[in-house]
């Protein structure tokens, strides 16, 4: 698969775990491939910062954050005509998603990805079923009472890091939030 596999990790509780290798690459066309790893071979390396817990994750509010650019119906759409127009851009806003939101809730506004499988089920993109599991069983101590989404597939993402990512951070202190699981799409 290369240097741009990505290794994904599924941890089962009580099972331990298996490794699956994903291919990043798949369904990008081969003049974006060879841009994006052009862009990304230019960029300095950088340590992943690591923060390990303070407390068992037993006691910790758990937040998703998608790229899916996921919005309530009754929200304000993300901006696909500036999509349509310029398929290197995303819009950099962000949706406030209910922990108890459904399929019928809600509504997937992405050019780059089919939205069917997300408006079919909607932890496909969003696993807010999922991680109420890892409530019920234990596993986590709480689920947040809100998600966050966005739209991914941001070449540029300046706007996204300087202004909506510190938004997403202070609605995540004020929900109490100790992990967050980033639902890439």
């Amino acid at each position: 698969m290369g240097v741009y596999a990505r290794q994904i990790f599924f941890l089962e509780p009580g099972s331990g775990s298996m490794t699956k290798q994903v291919d990043s690459w798949r369904f990008v066309d081969a003049v974006t491939r060879k841009i994006l790893k052009t862009w990304i071979g230019r960029e300095p390396k950088r340590k992943i910062p690591w923060t390990p817990l303070s407390k068992p994750l037993s006691e910790c509010t758990v937040a998703l954050v998608s790229s899916g650019a996921i919005a309530l119906k009754t929200d304000i759409p993300f901006d696909q005509e500036g999509e349509r127009q310029n398929p290197w851009w995303g819009d950099p806003s962000y949706r406030k998603i209910p922990k108890d939101s459904t399929e019928e809730d809600v509504e997937v506004y992405h050019l780059h990805i089919d939205p069917t499988f997300g408006r079919q089920d909607l932890n496909c993109l969003l696993p807010v079923n999922r991680l109420a599991e890892l409530e019920a069983s234990g596993e986590i101590g709480r689920q947040s009472p809100r998600h966050f989404s966005y739209m991914g597939y941001t070449i540029d993402p300046r706007e996204l890091l300087e202004d909506t990512t510190p938004d997403i951070i202070g609605d995540l202190r004020e929900d109490g939030v100790d992990v967050v699981l980033l639902v890439p799409t």
